[in-house]
C-alpha cells in the first residue's frame, strides 16, 4: 500500500475550506464536506493505486459539487464490513455527510463525486 501524501491531503482539505467560505458558506459547514473529501482522496490512493488523483471543488447556484479523479476502471462499492472491522466505513461515510455522491467513468479511470446543497443538513 502507497502511504498517504498528507501535503495533498492537507492542500486539498485547506482549498475545500477556502473556497468554501469565499462562496459564503460558514465556517462549520465546511467540516462534513472536508471529511467526505479526505475519504475520496484515501480510497484513491489505497484502492485505485493513484498517487496524485485530481480533486475539482465546484459551485453550481446553492450546490457545492466535490470530485475526485483517479486512474483506476474499477467502480467502488459500498460494503457492509463486519461490525468490528477497522476499515471498510468510507463511501457509508460519505453517503451521510453529503447530500448525492456518485462515480463517472472517464476515458482513463473514474470520478467520484459528492454534493452538499447549501440551504439543508445531510
Amino acid at each position: 500500500m502507497r502511504h498517504l501524501n498528507t501535503p495533498s491531503f492537507a492542500l486539498s482539505r485547506q482549498s475545500l475550506r477556502d473556497a468554501m467560505v469565499r462562496a459564503g458558506w460558514h465556517p462549520s459547514a465546511t467540516f462534513d464536506a472536508e471529511l467526505a473529501l479526505g475519504e475520496l482522496l484515501v480510497n484513491a490512493w489505497k484502492h485505485a493505486d493513484t498517487p496524485a488523483p485530481v480533486t475539482q471543488i465546484l459551485f453550481l447556484h446553492n450546490t457545492l459539487r466535490v470530485s475526485v479523479s483517479d486512474e483506476s476502471p474499477k467502480f467502488p462499492a459500498p460494503q457492509a464490513p463486519d461490525p468490528l472491522a477497522t476499515s471498510g466505513r468510507g463511501l457509508q461515510l460519505v453517503a451521510g455527510l453529503t447530500h448525492r455522491w456518485g462515480v463517472d467513468p472517464q476515458e482513463r479511470g473514474k470520478c467520484i463525486w459528492f454534493e452538499c446543497d447549501l440551504d439543508g443538513a445531510a
